[in-house]
C-alpha cells in the first residue's frame, strides 16, 4: 500500500488563464492505493457525497486506467469539491504519484503531470494541467503545450472559500472566446510581472500581476460579494486578489505577518453579504508527497 498527500492548488492567478498555477501548503487530499484485480474507488472526507466512486468518472480512477495500474483507491478529501482550489486535481495528482510508486512505473514527475491531466478531463471536459502541475511539482508552475516550468517560492497567501458552489463547467461557459488587442497587451504585462515576482519571491510584484482580466474576471459575478471582499482584503494589506481557479474561492497575496488580518477582513466582508466562509492562512508550498509505503 502507498499513501500520498497532494495539496490544494490555485490556478489562473488572474493573468495566467489555463497556464499559471500554485500549490498551497493547506488544505490537501490523502490517497491510499493497494494493488487489486480491478480498480475500485472509496471516498471519505469533505464533500464525499458529491464525488463519483465509478472509476470511469473519478479523476483517480481515470489515472489508474491511463497507467494500466488497477488498484483499490481510497480518497480522503481535504479539498472541497467545486471550491476553486483544485479538488479534482489533488485526487488525480496523489493517485498518479501513488500508483507510479506502487507499480514501479518509472515515470518522472513531469510525465505524471500529463497523466493526471487526463483525470482532470473527467471534471472540466478538457485535459488541463494548470492545477495538476503544481499539485505534483509544488511551487508556482507555468504550463504550455509541450513544457512545464516550475519555480520554488514561499509567497504567503490567504485562500478564502465561501459557501457557494461554482462548477468548473459552468465557470468555463462565462469566459469570452476573444479579447481586444489592448487588453491582451495588458494581460501579457501582468503575467510577466507576476512571473518575475514569483522568481524574486516578491509578494508586491506578484500582487501587481494578479489582476483579473476579462477572461478570469468574467467569473466575478458568480461570487456573491466579490468586490467588497476584494476591497476589504486590499485595505487589510493584500497586494493583490483574484478568483482562485473557477471559483468561488478567492486568493489574496500577502506579506509575511499580514495573513491573519487579511483573512479576518475577507471573512467579515462575506458575512456582511450573508455568505458564510472559511479562510486558509497558508503559503505557496510543495507538491505531492509519499507519506507511507508498506
Amino acid at each position: 500500500m502507498v499513501t500520498v498527500r497532494a495539496p490544494a492548488t490555485s490556478a489562473n492567478l488572474g493573468s495566467g488563464f489555463d497556464v499559471f498555477g500554485l500549490a498551497l501548503e493547506r488544505p490537501g487530499d490523502v490517497v491510499r492505493v493497494e494493488r487489486a484485480p480491478e480498480t475500485t474507488i472509496e471516498v471519505i472526507g469533505v464533500g464525499q457525497q458529491y464525488i463519483p466512486e465509478d472509476p470511469a468518472k473519478n479523476t483517480a480512477g481515470i489515472v489508474a486506467k491511463e497507467l494500466d495500474a488497477p488498484a483499490h483507491i481510497e480518497i480522503d478529501k481535504g479539498v472541497r469539491p467545486s471550491s476553486g482550489l483544485g479538488s479534482s486535481a489533488a485526487s488525480a495528482a496523489a493517485a498518479a504519484v501513488a500508483l507510479n510508486e506502487l507499480y514501479d512505473c518509472g515515470l518522472t514527475p513531469t510525465e505524471l503531470v500529463r497523466v493526471a491531466a487526463e483525470g482532470e478531463a473527467a471534471v472540466s471536459g478538457e485535459a488541463h494541467a494548470d492545477n495538476v502541475a503544481p499539485a505534483i511539482l509544488g511551487g508556482f508552475t507555468v504550463v504550455s503545450e509541450d513544457h512545464v516550468t516550475q519555480v520554488d517560492t514561499s509567497i504567503p497567501v490567504v485562500a478564502c472559500l465561501p459557501e457557494i458552489v461554482v462548477s468548473t463547467r459552468d465557470a468555463r461557459q462565462v469566459v469570452p472566446q476573444s479579447v481586444a488587442i489592448d487588453e491582451l497587451v495588458g494581460t501579457v504585462g501582468d503575467a510577466a510581472t507576476l512571473t518575475a515576482g514569483m522568481f524574486r519571491n516578491d509578494p508586491t510584484l506578484v500582487g501587481q500581476g494578479l489582476r483579473d482580466n476579462s477572461l478570469t474576471g468574467s467569473r466575478e459575478p458568480l461570487i456573491d460579494g466579490f468586490d467588497s471582499v476584494r476591497e476589504s482584503a486590499l485595505d487589510a494589506g493584500a497586494t493583490g486578489v483574484a478568483v482562485s481557479g473557477a471559483g468561488p474561492s478567492m486568493l489574496a497575496i500577502c506579506h509575511e505577518g499580514t495573513q491573519a488580518e487579511i483573512a479576518s477582513a475577507m471573512l467579515d466582508a462575506f458575512f456582511d453579504v450573508g455568505v458564510e466562509a472559511r479562510a486558509y492562512q497558508t503559503s505557496v508550498g510543495g507538491g505531492a508527497t509519499i507519506v507511507r509505503k508498506t
